[in-house]
């Protein structure tokens, strides 16, 4: 019975997050897109990303006055098949969501679509987007640098973001294949979960300016903060487990989100001004749609995506493995499953809500975790 009453339906957690979004001044029909993405961060098991980051990712920086409720999306260039888009440090899925529906609509017309943004903030879940594409038929790239958090293979200081390269295809499954993954071994999101939880960072995640593994979970997130920790890229410290691989990766992310649309780049994404205090972080996106009926057909990419993940899925399995699993898949099985739960609340967020919702004076809400 205790365990149920931490779950909140989604109809509930949905219009909550709404009206709490409004209350701190974004338009109803942005804070709609926002709640979208950030609760889908829940429907698909990403709680790194989900309501755990709901007040302390946009609200206190909204508060903080580094982002801007309100979103001016300016078109800075328009050609046949790609744009530039600024945000004007306002809501990244606002923007973000504009770029990708633009490169939807280029590709669905020329045959591939791409757009990038700049002067935006935390966009979310990148597998979003993606998915934006998967559900028009098409494939969906993007990716967006971020605060420093990763170091170079054989360096120690926090230089690159955790940088998702991201793509989706659609299937002729019931589910896309979408890889939505950091570029770093781990990212900060689930530090922030560890330390929420009370749990450790496991070993070779992070490396110190001492070049060490550090695992205390709260002292790496300020570690991160003044450039005394950073993540290590995926593959790990060092060259052993091939971490020059993340390392190359973060990199190409961070060259497309700042290059084609001339914006700021590593050490200029720390949110941190000359004199310590908060500025706005000034991201960079990039969005790519493609679409396979300018190729061979779309239903012909559908079976022959689906046949090679049917194909792995069907292989020869490890000695005390049950299944083998395709990208996109987990996080379908756990919506299935959670359609039906809800979101579970962890304390910490429960103490967010209810604060916010005081706040704000959202009276008409009485989450099922209150006594």
């Amino acid at each position: 019975m205790e365990e149920r009453r931490n779950y909140v339906d989604w109809e509930l957690i949905t219009n909550f997050v709404i009206d709490a979004f409004v209350g701190y001044g974004i338009p109803r029909e942005d804070a709609e897109i926002c709640a979208d993405v950030l609760l889908e961060s829940d429907k698909r098991g990403i709680e790194s990303h989900g309501v755990n980051r709901f007040k302390p990712i946009y609200l206190d920086r909204i508060k903080a006055g580094i982002q801007n409720p309100v979103t001016e999306i300016e078109i800075v260039k328009d050609f046949a098949a790609t744009a530039v888009l600024d945000g004007h440090d306002g809501m990244g899925q606002v923007v973000s969501h504009k770029a990708m529906s633009m490169a939807i609509e280029k590709a669905k017309k020329y045959g591939i679509g791409m757009t990038v943004v700049r002067n935006s903030c935390h966009y979310g879940i990148a597998g979003y987007y993606a998915t934006m594409a998967t559900k028009a038929g098409l494939i969906g790239m993007t990716g967006t640098n971020a605060r420093p958090s990763i170091a170079p293979t054989f360096g120690v200081e926090n230089m690159l973001g955790t940088n998702p390269l991201t793509v989706g295809f659609p299937t002729d499954e019931e589910f896309p294949f979408v890889l939505d993954c950091a570029t770093s071994i781990t990212q900060r999101g689930k530090i922030e979960y560890y330390a929420r939880m009370g749990m450790d960072t496991p070993a070779g995640m992070v490396v110190g300016r001492d070049g060490k593994a550090h695992t205390d979970s709260v002292a790496i997130l300020n570690e991160l903060n003044t450039a005394q920790a950073a993540l290590a890229p995926l593959g790990g410290i060092g060259e052993d487990l091939a971490g020059y691989k993340g390392y190359g990766y973060a990199t190409v992310v961070e060259v497309l989100s700042a290059a084609l649309q001339q914006g700021n780049f590593l050490r200029a994404l720390s949110g941190i001004g000359e004199n310590g205090e908060k500025v706005p972080f000034h991201l960079g996106h990039w969005f790519i749609a493609i679409d396979p009926e300018a190729f061979m057909g779309l239903e012909s990419f559908k079976k022959t995506c689906g046949d090679i993940l049917r194909d792995l899925r069907g292989s020869v399995k490890a000695p005390g493995c049950e299944r083998i699993y395709t990208a996109g898949e987990k996080e379908y099985l756990t919506w299935c499953e959670r359609k039906v739960t809800g979101v579970k609340i962890n304390p910490a967020v429960q103490k967010e809500m209810i604060a916010v919702r005081d706040e704000l004076g959202l009276t008409q809400y009485k989450f099922p975790f209150e006594d």
